[in-house]
């Protein structure tokens, strides 16, 4: 014959044996994936991966669309600040309004920054449907600025924010001479 209280207390044990094993695959659970998710970039939404989506610029001034003009630089805080609602703007406007980003770190791009006096990054651009400019924005602008002028735009309407500057990214190197002031001294004189 078997002891009830015996029975009890192995039944006991096992019942606390299986807790302390639940509670420590929770804890390696719980560890593993705080660990994934301090490793992983804070947005997911890079400025690479906007530059890959947008439209090219050939293709923005002839398509009879409106379009916006991101010029910027890998090395921008405040477009890579940006790049997260830019995305968002994109989902919303991207079937009327053509995104055009322009890396100001490409030389390619110098004639454009000329025509479009970029002095400062983040510098948008707003094109009307015959590419001629109706608006530029320098610096970082709140999504709200964004889509109302973005709303305006698809709307041949006048844009809300036609001339705005918000805060500005900080220089983290400086080229040794230049001519003329460009986007890395954001509009100040030399």
């Amino acid at each position: 014959m078997t002891n009830p209280l015996e029975d009890r207390s192995a039944a006991v044990a096992l019942s606390q044996r299986l807790r302390n094993a639940v509670i420590a695959v929770a804890a390696v659970i719980l560890s593993v994936a705080l660990v994934i998710g301090l490793r992983s970039p804070a947005s997911s939404t890079s400025l690479a991966a906007l530059a890959a989506e947008s439209v090219p610029l050939d293709a923005a001034l002839t398509n009879d669309r409106p379009s916006m003009i991101e010029f910027y630089a890998n090395w921008c805080t405040s477009c890579q600040a940006m790049a997260p609602d830019m995305a968002t703007l994109k989902a919303e406007y991207g079937d009327r309004i053509d995104f055009v980003m322009l890396n100001v770190d490409n030389d390619k791009w110098l004639p454009e920054m000329t025509a479009y006096r970029i002095d400062g990054i983040p510098h948008f651009v707003f094109l009307n449907q015959q590419g001629e400019s109706v608006a530029s924005l320098l610096g970082e602008q709140p999504q709200t600025v964004m889509a109302a002028d973005l709303e305006a735009l698809a709307s041949q309407q006048t844009l809300p924010y036609q001339q705005r500057q918000g805060p500005l990214s900080g220089i983290q190197e400086a080229p040794a001479v230049m001519a003329q002031p460009g986007p890395r001294d954001h509009g100040q004189p030399l």
